[in-house]
């Protein structure tokens, strides 16, 4: 990835690493609650609310090409059951670990002679930005994978059922009496038959009284 243009230090996903330095091995931990950004989670699907809360730990290792950035979100993500259609929540929790490069280092952390502009070599890197690194690329990414893809209420949840649309985990013993299509057909036509039987019977009845009568 291509340099990010002026980070804001004011973002709070965007993080200082003056105070870590560049001697490899220095070491820092940090500790952050930040509001949820817009869209965190798999959208239409499972996912934290905007503003809600996300803690954040990390751990900053200063290594030869950049630095080493360890950690896990905590946060609490909110959907809607595959099965079933009710509304859920679950503990999230995700980890990852990313290097975010120096730009005047190379890939083995060697400092180039002349800056590169390879846009092939630089693709799929990140990188610091005067002492700056933007964590939310990297934060989105890991809560994607922390994520169920189908989403349920409970392991055991029955769904729903197809004929009434019932929640079939609040009533087990729900069903609906099965009627053979075939059989349908000839109980219809059955019916038809009797109702026609009794139009000839009620249309006979005036012809019979008349011939007694004579």
């Amino acid at each position: 990835m291509a340099l990010n243009a002026r980070l804001d230090h004011r973002n709070p996903l965007v993080f200082d690493t003056h105070e870590l330095g560049r001697r490899p091995g220095a070491l820092q931990r940090l500790t952050r609650e930040i509001d949820a950004p817009k869209d965190l989670g798999i959208q239409g699907v499972i996912g934290v609310p905007e503003g809600a809360p996300v803690v954040l730990e990390l751990r900053l290792e200063s290594v030869m090409e950049g630095v080493l950035v360890t950690g896990t979100a905590r946060a609490q993500a909110e959907g809607e059951c595959v099965r079933c259609l009710e509304p859920l929540e679950l503990v999230l929790e995700a980890d990852f670990q990313e290097m975010f490069s120096h730009p005047d280092a190379d890939d083995r952390g060697r400092v180039k002679a002349e800056p590169a502009d390879d846009a092939e070599e630089d693709e799929d890197r990140l990188f610091i930005e005067d002492g700056l690194f933007d964590l939310e690329p990297v934060l989105r990414d890991a809560v994607v994978l922390a994520l169920p893809m189908q989403p349920v209420c409970q392991d055991d949840c029955l769904g729903l059922c197809s004929e009434c649309g019932a929640r079939l985990t609040d009533d087990p013993d729900h069903h609906h009496d099965a009627v053979d299509i075939r059989w349908a057909a000839l109980q219809g036509l059955a019916g038809s038959l009797e109702d026609g039987e009794k139009d000839e019977m009620s249309g006979a009845e005036p012809g019979v009284d008349e011939k007694q009568e004579k």
